[in-house]
Parts: structure tokens; sequence; C-alpha cells
């Protein structure tokens, strides 16, 4: 493991003068420290942050959701809030890692996670992402866990966070604070990127910014929500597929739906052709199928994960009914 010496910020001001000099931010570490272990990550300095007030969920004046990125993973799926209005949620921090790490890992690292392509993970494989310039070996190698939405010539690898792709659906946004004590609200659909010419950039944050929360708007009522994941095995595993899915039904049609896909794109791939097929339509097993052949739209398979492309029409489709039922 690369030398690094840590500090431990007693408070936000503190943390962002140690983070503007060039410092690592680390809570659970569930990511990071594999990271430096396999000498991926390589930082010379880490900041402590788990003292900072950055625990709470919260209401937002308008009927909206905040949770604090040091929010345990396990904690925020088992918050009332979080159960009642947005079960997707739940079920997207309850199918991920193992609950040892749900008990450590944060939201804010959560969404921060990078990928988990072996390739990455490598250090003796090209990688883009890792090492700009010296190449992807995932798009001649062994690429059945690979994206097959948003990729570019330069990488192809996954966004593995179930989390994210139900911020996504739900249109949440990303609160950080710079430095110079900015702050600014992105969409995470926009603070998450492609990998374009640039995989090496996988987040839009300015050197030393922290994330403090993360938002989910209020969306009309009732909602009916939830997230479905497809893997190889039940546990401790990534998402081969996975659909989050909240729609808005009131007197027998959908007035509003919420659609985002996992495991199949190098972001987190909201699927706003599908959304379009449902409102205004009434809930039906042919309406799921319909919308859900949208979800395909644009897909570039590889070698080997050309079967991405039926698994995931076929996992928005399931879910789609499993949410909406067919009344």
């Amino acid at each position: 493991m690369h030398p690094f010496t840590i500090t431990k910020a007693s408070d936000t001001t503190e943390a962002l003068k140690a983070g503007g000099r060039g410092g690592r931010y680390i809570a659970g570490g569930t990511t990071l420290v594999d990271l430096m272990r396999e000498t991926v990550e390589r930082p010379d300095v880490l900041v402590d942050i788990t003292a900072l007030p950055l625990h709470d969920v919260d209401r937002t004046e308008d009927g909206g959701l905040r949770i604090g990125a040091l929010v345990r993973m396990a904690e925020a799926a088992a918050h009332p809030a979080v159960r009642d209005s947005y079960p997707v949620i739940s079920q997207a921090l309850e199918l991920s890692a193992s609950a040892q790490l749900r008990n450590m890992a944060t939201i804010g690292g959560n969404v921060m996670q990078r990928t988990r392509c072996t390739y990455f993970r490598d250090v003796t494989a090209d990688c883009n992402k890792r090492e700009p310039g010296s190449g992807c070996a995932a798009l001649n190698g062994f690429n059945r866990s690979h994206a097959i939405l948003g990729t570019s010539d330069q990488c192809v690898a996954t966004h593995p966070s179930d989390l994210a792709v139900a911020l996504a659906a739900l249109e949440a946004s990303v609160h950080l604070m710079a430095p110079d004590k900015g702050r600014r609200t992105i969409p995470i659909t926009d603070f998450l990127l492609q990998p374009g010419s640039t995989p090496d950039r996988e987040q839009a944050l300015q050197p030393g910014e922290l994330i403090t929360s993360v938002e989910i708007p209020a969306l009309p009522r009732p909602l009916k929500s939830g997230y479905l994941k497809v893997r190889d095995r039940q546990s401790y595993e990534f998402a081969l597929t996975s659909a989050a899915v909240a729609l808005h039904i009131r007197g027998g049609t959908i007035l509003d739906a919420k659609v985002a896909a996992g495991g199949v794109g190098t972001v987190p791939w909201k699927l706003p052709a599908v959304e379009q097929a449902l409102i205004g339509e009434r809930p039906s097993a042919r309406l799921w199928h319909k919308a859900a052949g949208h979800a395909a739209e644009g897909t570039h398979p590889l070698r080997h994960n050309g079967f991405k492309v039926e698994l995931l029409k076929r996992t928005v489709e399931q879910q789609l009914s499993t949410v909406g039922g067919t009344s």
C-alpha cells in the first residue's frame, strides 16, 4: 500500500481546508480502502469526515427528503421517512452489498464509489479510467458484466451503485460544499459523468468539494415504487440489470412515471422513453410489455454481454408489473 497520512476533521471548515489542499475525504472507507490496498488509488492524505454534522434524514419544506452524506446505508434503509415515502430507496440499499458493509458505508460514499470492472482493479491491465491513454482491456476482453449504454471507445465499465439508480429514477440532486464555503446543487444524472473521451473524470466535482447530502424532490401522491435487481447470485453481487420504478396512479390512470436502470450503463440510466410510454395510460400487462420495449433503445452490446439487451427489457417489464399491477 502507498504510504499516506490521515487527519480527523473536527468540523466542516477544517475538513474543507484539508480537502482544498488535495486531501481525499473518507468516512466508511468500504470502497476507497479496498482500492488503496490494490494500489488503484494512491492518495497521500486522507481526511476523516465522520465527525461532521451530516448524519440526519430530514423532510424538506416542500415535502421532499434530504439524506445527509454521512448517514449509513443501513440507517437510511431503515428510516421511517425513507421506507414510507420511497421504498425504492430502501429496497435498493438493502440489495446492496452485505449487512456488515451497509452498517459502515455512507450515502455519499455509495454515490461516489468506483466501478467494479476487473480490468480497472487489475493494475497490470490497460484501463483509461485508471491511467488515461493506456487503452481499455475490456473492449476486446471478457466483457460479460460491462455496459451496453453510455459507452465510448475509451471505457465500457458500469457504475456499480444500486442506490444511484433509485436516485436517478426519482430525479434526486446532490448538494455540494466547496473549500471557499460556496454551495451548489446538481441533479445526480449530471453529477455522475459518462466516460466519453475522459473516462477518468467520473463526477462533476470541483477540487476539494464535499458532498453534504442528497435530496429527493417532493413527488405526486400516491406514489408506488420499488427496485428489482437481477444478478448471478442472491447476495453480495452486483447487478447484471436492475430497474427502479416509481408510479403515480390515480383513478386508474398513470399520471407520472419515473424509471431508471442499473447494471447496463456507464452511469445509472434514466429511461425517458419508457416513462413517456406510460403516462396517460391504464396499467396492464400489455402496457408494461410495450413500454419496456423502449428500455433497450440506443444499446451497444459487446461480444459477451448481448444477453443484457433482452434481460434489460424483461427486468423493466417485471418491475413495472410489480409496482403498477394490472388493475
